[in-house]
């Protein structure tokens, strides 16, 4: 089974939209993903969680970005959604065809559930084995329903080598924790108290940051991505835990971090 290569610590954001007010922290070449990835090294696709992208898309992506840079791609809702990880094995397969398009820069799988999806073991085991004949990389699941937290599931999880997401804010106790596969930490951050509006503050960047530290230390890859993106808190988010993991941006940058 793949287990984690360097980069070590990946951050990044959900989209690599740039907001209009955090314009002058990008270079001004370049489409949005190219200005984006100077100064972050991951980010994640959301966009196909809701449309298949075609397989130039995919590769034109990947030579946009770095050598280092990695994407994490969140698995289509045909899947998760729709046929609930049952008889999914043809939507998995395009989906896995298009999104290995990306090569060596795929960095994750992302598979999010609904909240409404409890655990049914023999179907999530089932889905895991047809995942992994068909993809041995890095993959995450993000599961919403409480029945996932139990810890024969989580030992499933780790049987498949199937990091569990651990998700800001936390739908359950210990939901914000990574948990399953040991060789990669992801943490998805989407905004507290209000989900996807806010900002999170200094204290906690701080703590996360000694999180991710904690994890290469034990030897996983770390990932952390920002989905408090309808404000475009972020950007900002994501730059601070940069400074406070003393990351450089991906590429030399003369753009300075503003603090508001």
């Amino acid at each position: 089974m793949h287990r984690a290569a360097s980069p070590s610590l990946l951050i990044g954001c959900a989209g690599w939209n740039i907001p209009a007010q955090h314009a002058h922290l990008f270079r001004v070449q370049g489409t949005h993903l190219e200005r984006y990835a100077r100064r972050f090294n991951a980010v994640e696709i959301n966009s196909s969680f809701y449309r298949a992208h075609r397989p130039a898309t995919y590769r034109r992506w990947a030579a946009s970005v770095p050598d280092a840079f990695r994407f994490a791609v969140k698995m289509i809702k045909t899947v998760t959604h729709v046929q609930r990880l049952r008889q999914a094995e043809s939507a998995l397969k395009q989906f896995l065809d298009e999104a290995m398009e990306l090569e060596r820069k795929l960095g994750c799988v992302l598979i999010q559930l609904p909240p409404s999806a409890a655990c049914e073991q023999p179907v999530a085991d089932a889905f895991f084995t047809l995942l992994r004949a068909h993809y041995t990389g890095p993959a995450v699941c993000e599961p919403r329903h409480a029945s996932w937290f139990e810890p024969a599931v989580t030992e499933m999880l780790k049987r498949h080598a199937i990091g569990r997401v651990g998700a800001d804010p936390p739908p359950y106790a210990d939901a914000d924790e990574t948990a399953g596969d040991d060789a990669v930490h992801y943490f998805r951050l989407h905004g507290s108290p209000r989900m996807y509006y806010d900002a999170y503050d200094d204290a906690f960047l701080q703590r996360m940051a000694e999180r991710l530290r904690a994890s290469t230390v034990s030897g996983a890859q770390g990932w952390c991505i920002f989905d408090n993106t309808a404000l475009g808190h972020a950007i900002d988010n994501a730059c601070t835990l940069m400074e406070r993991l003393d990351m450089s941006p991906s590429i030399d940058s003369s753009c300075a971090i503003t603090r508001r």
